[in-house]
């Protein structure tokens, strides 16, 4: 099971890691005002959130305590990270404050995920 665990996690980090790398090669295009949400920003949002979740299964199977409030949190802020890359995923532009929304969401799941303990 902990192999398992293990490569879901490592599925949940290439999430992360789309959605963040996505956010950070539309930072210049921010600058000129033309940033969009790119398609590797929502499979790495949607990659999270069924990781995420599988995750959050496996470990109760696996009888290891689990946060819920954390992941309740997690949740939440992905939810709204998903909802405005899913929305707004085929326009030209995205303006600057919900561009800004889901680069700062994200990086406060990370820290989140990191740091609470």
């Amino acid at each position: 099971m902990d192999v398992l665990i293990n490569v879901v996690v490592a599925l949940h980090i290439i999430g992360i890691a789309s959605l963040l790398g996505g956010f950070l090669t539309q930072m210049k295009a921010m600058g000129a005002g033309t940033a969009r949400f790119t398609p590797a920003m929502l499979h790495g949002a949607l990659t999270m959130l069924v990781t995420g979740i599988a995750l959050v299964g496996l470990k109760q199977a696996d009888d290891h305590a689990v946060n819920n409030v954390k992941i309740g949190i997690k949740l939440a802020l992905l939810v709204v990270i998903l909802a405005l890359v899913y929305v707004k995923r085929d326009e030209e532009k995205v303006d600057k404050g919900a561009f800004l929304a889901v680069g700062g969401l994200t990086v406060v799941n990370i820290f989140i995920a990191t740091v609470w303990t």
